[in-house]
């Protein structure tokens, strides 16, 4: 193959990952204006346009999405090639891209970082924190990070948690001259904050489990947010009764910022797990990171 050619092909792939000129010129380490110039030069050699610009975006033509679901699996390819004679050297590199959720990315992954960095310095962490359903082949990532393992079957999937408890928490400051509810039925006479789901739009039904019977309720959302952090922070400001994952509020009903209410009500999300395509060929440096967060 023309050299110049399949260098104009990775350069293309890796705009459309990073979204943009500038994060894909830092990334790779050349210069924007270069990276434009082998895209002219791709797309005047192929003759066809790959990318649609703006002055605020940008996106792969129909044209383009075709060539990249069949370039990627040849770039894996020769990123695992890499991986693999650099870990034959024993230093593996390279990046590795994780999509997860919020409580996951704070309190399953970031607690192991730090080690795996020391392990492997050669290797480069990209966490992109993302509360929605992602496709994680079509955004490039590595891997995904969720609760429910109602995954495709070419997925595979490795725990990176225990189950995860949730609480029922308010502040003192809403609690003050407030009966607090002792069983469901009594939030009716309170302000409920609740979360609506990026991907669905459904807003969360609070899940209640006591003596073996598990039930779930439709909540009236008196506050509603899709951030789990601005959810904890209006229940710290007193704005009403959340229902969070425990590791979440932790820190506040140790320092009484928050306090648990309906205790014994509360139900356990699934562990959560690690995840990504069976087909994918990993690297050293990704079944290095794979290892790492194994729970």
């Amino acid at each position: 193959m023309d050299r110049d050619l399949w260098s104009g092909l990775a350069v293309f792939a890796a705009i459309v990952e990073a979204g943009s000129f500038a994060r894909a010129a830092t990334r790779l380490g050349l210069s924007a204006s270069a990276l434009s110039h082998a895209m002219r030069s791709l797309e005047t050699k192929i003759g066809v346009r790959l990318l649609d610009r703006t002055t605020r975006s940008l996106a792969p033509t129909p044209a383009g999405e075709a060539l990249l679901l069949r370039l990627k699996p040849a770039i894996d390819s020769v990123e695992a090639a890499l991986g693999d004679l650099d870990g034959d050297r024993g230093r593996p590199v390279g990046r590795i891209r994780v999509s997860a959720h919020r409580p996951a990315a704070l309190y399953a992954i970031l607690p192991r970082l730090a080690d795996f960095a020391r392990a492997y310095p050669g290797v480069a962490v990209e966490l992109v924190v993302e509360d929605g359903l992602v496709d994680i082949v079509a955004d490039r990532f590595d891997c995904g990070v969720q609760h429910a393992m109602t995954l495709q079957a070419d997925m595979i999937s490795v725990p990176i948690s225990g189950p995860v408890p949730l609480v029922y928490v308010a502040s003192p400051i809403y609690l003050a001259g407030r009966l607090p509810p002792a069983a469901p039925d009594d939030l009716e006479a309170h302000r409920c904050l609740c979360y609506r789901h990026t991907s669905s739009g459904i807003v969360h039904r609070w899940e209640f489990e006591r003596d073996g019977r598990a039930f779930e309720r439709a909540i009236r959302g008196d506050f509603v947010t899709n951030d789990v952090d601005v959810m904890r922070d209006a229940a710290v400001g007193g704005l009403g009764i959340a229902c969070l994952p425990l590791p979440h509020a932790e820190r506040q009903l140790a320092d009484g910022t928050l306090v648990e209410v309906l205790a014994g009500w509360a139900t356990t999300l699934p562990p959560n797990h690690l995840y990504y395509p069976s087909r994918r060929q990993p690297t050293v440096a990704f079944r290095a990171f794979v290892d790492a967060m194994r729970f």
